[in-house]
């Protein structure tokens, strides 16, 4: 089965990406419906090793705290533009509660060294018009909405012909909940 794991945004940080999602009038992209931080992209696992995915994840101990929203970025560059994303805020706590992930799963799957904090918008096919696309996203105003991160989960995705279809395997609270 294939594994990643993330914390979702909230209703209202969902809503102002839709908002930002409207601003992208290019034809060829195919916009996120579900928009969660992936912490960690565990790929296809066994079914007999998520027990102990999630046994280890028991022991990744954080205290919550507030995300915030950023601004727009692309990957992998603005001359070859793949994925649209929102940054999120305060890097410094996502990050540590991505390496408490990482450490506990040490040995199960190889570190992640290239994190960057972020929700997907959008995966770009093909883009009719350069100049103005890129016009089109620096101009993206994205509110700088605020939410609580207080549990992050285990996540099975499968992939379908309408996108990724999410069932959450095991969610996990902050120390402080």
């Amino acid at each position: 089965m294939r594994l990643f794991i993330g914390f979702d945004a909230s209703s209202e940080a969902k809503e102002e990406i839709i908002q930002a999602q409207k601003s992208l009038k290019d034809s060829k992209l195919n916009l996120a419906k579900d928009f969660h931080l992936t912490l960690k992209f565990l790929g296809e696992v066994k079914e007999s090793k998520v027990d102990e995915i999630g046994k280890k994840l028991e022991d990744v101990g954080f205290e919550s705290f507030e995300a915030e929203l950023d601004s727009i970025g692309v990957f992998p560059g603005e001359d070859y533009i793949k994925v649209v994303w929102v940054g999120l805020e305060p890097k410094y706590e996502i990050t540590q509660l991505q390496k408490s992930i990482e450490n506990a799963l040490e040995g199960l799957f190889p570190k992640d060294d290239r994190f960057h904090p972020h929700i997907t918008i959008a995966r770009v096919k093909f883009i009719n018009d350069k100049k103005q696309f890129k016009d089109d996203l620096k101009a993206i105003q994205i509110r700088r909405v605020k939410f609580m991160v207080d549990r992050f989960k285990l996540i099975k995705s499968v992939l379908g012909p309408q996108g990724p279809l999410y069932e959450v395997i095991k969610e996990l609270k902050a120390r402080n909940i």
